[in-house]
């Protein structure tokens, strides 16, 4: 690959923000970095006696030290590691040099400051390399004045500048100061791939040794003096609202301050998607100590009532605005599936349409058809939702664990009655979000409280709170019909998918373009349960059923199923059916290819058996064979072979690490996961009825390999993820011969059980 020429983009007062200096120091603005070092004690000795220090900019310090500050909220991801690794390649510093702050929440300065959808890095890449090529290329031109050189005679490496044809070299910090008056480039060389030293080689997790030991960084570790502990009391079902309250035995509980009922939206406020909230008018109790908080919980004496049907507008993303109706009544998990049962009977509405599917199912010598469904999920987070906000005069303070921290502000804002322009906000680690932490009505909720109180407080879910409170996985159903003709080739596909209360459908995705007749169509059914993103959203349940349907059409004709999928991809690449096709079949046919390879799938084992998958996510491609055994009439998974193209991997370590996890996520899902409702109420409340994966329970090996390419990143948190259900399903049934339909594979329901 040639070296790369970029055009910056930036102009000089939005790169050089400011150029005031002290000993040397450089100052360089630009936005959504993070480092790669924490502070510890030690560093913090050895920072520089003077710089100048603002939120988003990047700070050369009179002794070489380099502090970034990281805007985007982190959840476990290690984007404070990554990220910093494609400025440093740029800027040719030395890793050990490189210090992180967490920066605030601050729209004009960092701008979308978004941890979600496998985004991150992706949307990141391009401009952070920019950037740090601009501030080495502007060093470069610092010395090559100083020294009377040419530029092009200026190299760089860890920090120090050369010109070896006079053997001088000097530090970043001897000409910080000067580069600073050095106009913008226009243009900037990026380094050749090849001439990578950090990106693609793994880095440790900078804050690794912080969370072992237990240093506090997380929303729950959050403490202030003075600080009130409050918790929730929201309605016992979906469906029921509050009608009264007499709080008077609790408010004479000991340690305990007020108990106040919080509305999180003003009346006719337009909420936006991730205004979502199951319970906007709740009791909160307040106090000196959880302890004493949990106690008088139980004092309260409410009356609930039925909430009644309505209508409400949701503004999406470009002003766009979905209408979402909301149900009266109590709903159950058996309605659900009468109601789902009577819907998937009736026609939907056609999303896609190639060819003539209704004359090739006619004349099809053998058509195969399935049904698939999945229960609503609960996200279940390692740190349940919690939140702080001190609220004085018209002005709040909020410190909290928060994935969106940008669209919360409007409805703050708006609920507490003050302007956007007074919300101060910390962003503290998350301990997991998986799409929860988007949804923070939790923060509007401790804002209102300490509103009402006037004090400092501290909003604690308990995991109670956190479990029957949504906002959940929907539930789905997908109906998946396939013909084939007498050489048992797939001649159509017909795809038929709904869900409580959204459809999971991507008409686009794979198999659509390999199939000369296809049709997809979709349904759903409205429901007052909340619902929300979860890890690769309505991907997580498409994948399972796409895979595991898959593999039987490749049983009844005959064929592997690694090589009917190569051959359908085959198809769509060299004569694809339709133009809007999302997926490039090359890429999709390069993971199954590797994960063949890796998995040493043509090779059987005894007692060994494997099933697998391959799907299409977050512009990435993922691919799993997993092998099972069965022990004592319990399937124990062995290992799992994974491969994925998501592009250049900047830290194989952390890539590593969020397949690992997507993995075990899924599994754990796929064999136990599932939230069930009677008459409102959710059934499970804590992890000793909403059944987790345990230890013993996780894959004993799992390998990962990426395709090596030169193709910009793209996602990855989420994309290894929702294959590892049709794996498992497609696995189970090789080893005890009958197939999987219903999630979860190991309940009542199912003979494992």
């Amino acid at each position: 690959m040639k070296m790369a020429i970029i055009k910056t983009t930036f102009g000089r007062r939005t790169f050089l923000k400011s150029s005031a200096l002290a000993g040397g120091g450089m100052v360089l603005g630009f936005s959504w970095l993070i480092s790669c070092q924490s502070k510890s004690e030690e560093e913090v000795m050895a920072m520089p006696d003077e710089w100048f220090e603002l939120n988003s900019y990047l700070k050369i310090g009179d002794n070489g030290l380099v502090t970034i500050y990281a805007p985007n909220p982190e959840f476990g991801q290690n984007v404070r590691t990554s990220m910093p690794m494609i400025i440093a390649e740029e800027l040719d510093i030395d890793w050990n040099k490189v210090i992180v702050e967490q920066a605030p929440y601050h729209a004009e300065k960092y701008g979308f400051q978004f941890t979600g959808g496998s985004r991150g890095i992706m949307s990141r890449y391009e401009p952070l390399r920019m950037v740090g090529a601009t501030a080495r290329q502007m060093l470069r031109e610092a010395a090559a004045n100083a020294w009377e050189v040419p530029v092009k005679e200026i190299t760089t490496e860890n920090g120090v500048l050369f010109h070896n044809a006079s053997e001088r070299s000097g530090g970043y910090e001897i000409f910080a100061s000067a580069a600073a008056d050095i106009p913008i480039p226009t243009e900037v060389n990026l380094k050749s791939i090849k001439d990578f030293k950090t990106i693609g080689h793994s880095r440790k997790n900078i804050d690794g040794k912080d969370i072992v030991t237990g240093k506090p960084m997380f929303g729950m570790d959050y403490s202030k003096q003075g600080m009130l502990i409050a918790m929730i009391e929201h309605p016992p079902a979906f469906g029921m609202t509050l009608k009264s309250v007499n709080s008077a035995k609790a408010k004479a509980m000991p340690g305990i301050v007020d108990v106040v009922t919080i509305q999180s939206f003003q009346d006719g406020y337009e909420k936006s998607g991730f205004d979502t909230n199951a319970f906007p008018e709740i009791i909160a109790v307040v106090g000196k100590s959880t302890w004493e908080v949990i106690q008088a919980k139980k004092k309260l004496i409410i009356e609930w009532q039925p909430i009644e049907s309505s209508t409400e507008m949701i503004k999406g993303f470009g002003g766009r605005k979905q209408k979402r109706n909301i149900p009266s009544g109590l709903e159950s998990s058996e309605d659900h599936k009468l109601g789902i049962e009577a819907i998937a009977s009736i026609p939907g509405k056609i999303v896609r349409k190639d060819g003539n599917p209704e004359e090739a199912f006619r004349t099809a010598a053998k058509v195969i058809e399935r049904t698939y469904s999945a229960p609503f999920l609960a996200h279940n987070c390692m740190e349940p939702l919690n939140a702080f906000a001190h609220f004085e005069g018209d002005r709040v303070k909020i410190a909290a664990p928060i994935q969106i921290p940008s669209l919360i502000i409007p409805t703050l804002s708006a609920s507490l009655g003050i302007p956007a322009e007074n919300i101060e906000m910390e962003l503290t680690r998350m301990g997991g979000g998986f799409g929860r932490k988007a949804y923070a009505h939790y923060v509007v909720e401790v804002a209102l409280i300490s509103q009402k109180v006037q004090a400092p407080v501290k909003l604690v879910y308990t995991r109670e709170d956190d479990m029957t409170n949504g906002i959940y996985r929907p539930a789905y159903q997908a109906t998946y019909k396939a013909a084939l003709d007498e050489n048992n080739n797939l001649i159509a596909l017909h795809i038929k998918t709904g869900g409580i209360p959204e459809s999971p459908l991507f008409a686009n995705r794979f198999p659509a373009g390999a199939v000369d007749n296809y049709i997809a169509e979709e349904w759903s059914i409205d429901s007052n349960i909340t619902i929300g993103a979860f890890r690769a959203p309505r991907s997580n349940f498409m994948a399972g059923a796409e895979q595991a349907f898959i593999d039987e059409v490749a049983e009844a004709a005959g064929k592997d199923p690694i090589q009917f999928r190569l051959d359908l991809l085959k198809r769509a690449k060299e004569n694809p059916v339709g133009e809007n096709n999302e997926y490039d079949a090359e890429r999709y046919a390069g993971v199954l290819e590797l994960v063949r390879e890796k998995s040493a799938w043509s090779q059987s084992r005894p007692n060994v058996h494997r099933g697998v998958s391959a799907y299409f996510c977050h512009n990435t491609y993922a691919a799993h064979v997993l092998d099972l055994t069965i022990e004592n009439g319990t399937p124990i998974v062995q290992k799992v072979s994974c491969a994925i193209d998501c592009g250049v991997v900047i830290n194989p370590d952390a890539a590593i690490n969020m397949a690992e996890g997507a993995i075990t996520d899924g599994i754990g899902n796929a064999f136990f996961g599932e939230m069930t409702f009677k008459d409102g109420a959710p059934t499970k409340n804590n992890f000793h009825q909403y059944r987790m994966i345990r230890m013993k329970e996780a894959p004993k090996e799992i390998s990962v390999h990426f395709v090596q390419n030169e193709i910009n990143p793209t996602g990855m948190g989420e994309p290894p993820f929702p294959p590892i259900f049709g794996a498992v399903a497609n696995a189970m049934y090789k080893a005890i011969g009958k197939r999987q339909y219903e999630q979860p594979f190991i309940s009542e329901k199912n003979v494992m059980g």
